[in-house]
């Protein structure tokens, strides 16, 4: 208990979470969470965001995010009383700094006079200044060694699941898991989506083939034997996407060559893509944002994942949740060891997919199992 003390900073341990659950803070009724990135980092956030709540019933909690995360939680009910979206800031939203918008922004924040702040943003190297500039009572949040301290801290090692690794960070703000795992419901009224996904009763496979690194894409040709096989025995297969995914999605529809693959990709706002998940029997994709939306709305998925990503993003279940992983440790052209991330090591220029050895059987049976067993629905 003594190093306990000393490394949180005089706060004494309450209790146990993923890591130790410190005392609460006193008098909060503001908080603030920092959370940039896509659609899956601010998913990954939610399982804290209701511990948060829990912990500070009377709170409201604010959410530092960005389009996509406000477009998302006006679709679904949430932890979250308001989405801020943030400023362009190196290392927190990737675009041009403008230097006075940044100063208004912290200004408009300094005057919500925030009682608690938490960064689940990264090692910290940008997002703990960041996150200073605040002006709140108090700070929690990761950080690695070079990063600046907050009153709160935990130390930021990239492979770990980083649902848990955002709980670990809210026991640290005295919060106690409510859930391991996001669990989000659409609010009523939402878009209904694709007509074509309501046609004739036939198992919906909904597919996202898209990733924001394409080393994690699964290559189309994989995808396009799938949706055929899925077809071929009576489902019901849509390909989504976003605008950039459009030619990706298309490409598989057409190879597929079966009247029962459609690409619906560009065609869906958030609200829409909420309401076609929620009806998937089943939604394949890579890690990515699609297939992490569909797990939180308890909508059996079958990922296809890199063997580092499935540590850091994979499901905890296999019950609704099935994962198959590259084992691929090297960049297929040059050779470069691919487990050594971000600030470790150079990231070769090759794009080539390390997860193209996954087969198409094995995932093609993981979504009749799911379909078969009707392991289905889980209200969230």
């Amino acid at each position: 208990m003594e190093q306990l003390t000393a490394e949180f900073g005089g706060a004494g341990q309450v209790g146990i979470g993923v890591g130790p659950v410190l005392e609460k803070f006193e008098d909060v009724s503001r908080i603030v969470v920092l959370r940039g990135g896509g659609l899956g980092d601010l998913i990954f956030a939610i399982p804290a965001m209701a511990a948060l709540k829990a912990a500070y019933p009377g709170a409201t909690l604010t959410l530092l995010g960005t389009p996509i995360h406000k477009a998302l939680l006006a679709a679904v009910k949430s932890p979250v009383d308001e989405v801020q979206v943030l400023p362009y800031a190196e290392g927190v939203r990737p675009g041009t700094e403008d230097p006075e918008a940044l100063e208004r922004f912290f200004e408009e924040m300094r005057a919500r006079r925030f009682d608690l702040a938490v960064q689940v943003h990264g090692g910290g190297r940008y997002s703990n200044p960041f996150l200073l500039r605040l002006g709140a009572r108090h700070t929690v949040g990761t950080r690695t060694a070079d990063a600046a301290s907050l009153e709160r801290t935990i130390p930021y090692i990239y492979y770990q699941n980083e649902p848990l690794r955002a709980v670990e960070v809210a026991g640290f703000a005295g919060a106690d898991p409510v859930d391991l795992e996001a669990r989000l419901e659409p609010v009523a009224g939402l878009q209904e989506g694709i007509p074509a996904a309501d046609g004739g009763g036939q198992p919906l496979v909904v597919i996202h083939p898209g990733a924001t690194d394409p080393r994690r894409r699964w290559p189309v040709e994989r995808f396009a034997e799938l949706s055929a096989a899925c077809a071929a025995d009576g489902c019901q297969v849509l390909v989504v996407g976003d605008k950039s995914e459009e030619d990706l999605a298309e490409r598989i529809a057409g190879l597929a060559g079966s009247a029962n693959v459609t690409s619906v990709a560009g065609q869906l706002d958030m609200a829409g893509l909420v309401n076609l998940l929620a009806k998937a029997a089943v939604v394949v994709g890579n890690d990515s944002g699609p297939r992490h939306l569909a797990q939180a709305l308890g909508v059996p998925t079958v990922g296809v994942f890199w063997l580092g990503n499935v540590i850091n993003a994979g499901a905890l279940g296999r019950s609704l949740h099935r994962i198959h992983a590259s084992w691929v440790t090297a960049c297929p052209t040059c050779g470069i060891d691919v487990t050594q991330v971000g600030w470790t090591a150079p990231r070769c220029s090759h794009d080539d997919s390390v997860v193209a050895d996954v087969a198409v059987r094995d995932v093609y049976e993981d979504v009749r199992s799911l379909i078969a067993t009707g392991a289905g629905r889980q209200d969230p």
